[in-house]
């Protein structure tokens, strides 16, 4: 069943992209600024048709198999619908910018509905629930910035997110979290319908519409990873896209810079900046995470805390040489 909900949904956004290309050429052309790493005027909101396809199947799936509805149902729907908001407040970013408060509130809202109806202890007997519920919103609101400010390079989200998405597919076929497991396959492949689009050199970029609301509901497929207590494979699998904007944006504090604007100095996109092609840039993401999913992995089959611990101490070191890594010209460069 999961193979099939990304197959559809694979097929769905890449349909859904061919019709909706025209228009997107129309009014939605992404134009280069200090932020970007494409040079010519390009059109976005290919997120329109990956979160599109991917909520659609999921909720055709969840009709058809009674066993998806389960307690998360509810959960689900509060997602889907938090995630539509955001994909409307991108859509409107990505057409006509707008204000950074407004659109702040609305994620926190977005990220807060979400929280309070998932129903998940992550440190029962280490902080109250209140705390905890303040902390997953905090960390929920910094996960859809993040994701929307890692998606700067082409492929680099598909890189990033088919990994995590797989991972948490195979749960699903290994018994654990049936919808959450059938909404991150039907994700997965949504962006791989997605990818050839995407792929060097960009025709279509997904946009705010995408990244914002893939933020979101990849944080809600996280939170119930961890919820079944491998709470070390969700901090493992988009542990490269916490590590390059968290230390991005620790960098820039550190400069006094106005952290809220457009800039190039993520890893990534130094990494462009050194020489390196978007493609080997997303070749070296893709890789990682495939090596932090094998990571995530051991953790579910040895739970131990020793093991985890062990394996978040190799992750972090792995990103860790990728990131040094991108920070340094390329060797051909330096020949």
């Amino acid at each position: 069943m999961l193979f099939v909900l990304a197959l559809l949904s694979a097929l769905l956004s890449a349909l859904l992209i061919v019709v909706l290309k025209p228009l997107l050429v129309r009014y939605a052309l992404a134009r280069p600024n200090a932020r970007s790493s494409h040079r010519v005027p390009t059109p976005q909101g290919g997120g329109i048709a990956v979160v599109g396809a991917s909520l659609l199947v999921t909720g055709l799936a969840v009709l058809l198999f009674p066993g998806l509805d389960g307690p998360a149902a509810e959960s689900f729907l509060v997602a889907a619908a938090a995630g539509l908001v955001l994909a409307a407040v991108g859509a409107t970013d990505d057409i006509r910018p707008l204000p950074t408060i407004p659109r702040l509130l609305l994620q926190i809202g977005a990220v807060t509905a979400v929280v309070l109806t998932s129903d998940m202890r992550l440190l029962p007997g280490l902080v109250p629930l209140s705390l905890e519920r303040a902390l997953l919103v905090f960390g929920g609101v910094w996960f859809v910035n993040l994701v929307n400010f890692m998606d700067g390079l082409d492929w680099i989200t598909v890189a990033e997110m088919v990994p995590v998405t797989g991972f948490v597919a195979l749960c699903g076929w290994a018994g654990l979290m049936p919808l959450p497991a059938a909404y991150a396959a039907a994700l997965c492949g949504a962006l791989i319908g997605f990818a050839p689009f995407n792929r060097p050199v960009a025709r279509l970029f997904l946009g705010d519409v995408g990244s914002l609301p893939i933020g979101l509901l990849v944080g809600w497929l996280l939170l119930h990873l961890a919820g079944t207590g491998a709470l070390a494979a969700a901090l493992l699998l988009p542990l490269y896209y916490l590590m390059d904007a968290t230390l991005t944006l620790l960098r820039r504090l550190a400069r006094r810079e106005r952290v809220w604007e457009a800039h190039r100095t993520h890893f990534y996109q130094k990494a462009t900046d050194n020489g390196f092609s978007a493609l080997a840039v997303s070749a070296h993401v893709f890789g990682l995470n495939l090596a932090l999913a094998g990571l995530a992995a051991v953790t579910l089959v040895w739970p131990s805390l020793a093991v985890q611990v062990a394996a978040l101490a190799v992750g972090l070191v792995l990103v860790g040489l990728v990131l040094r890594r991108f920070s340094r010209p390329h060797p051909e460069v330096t020949r």
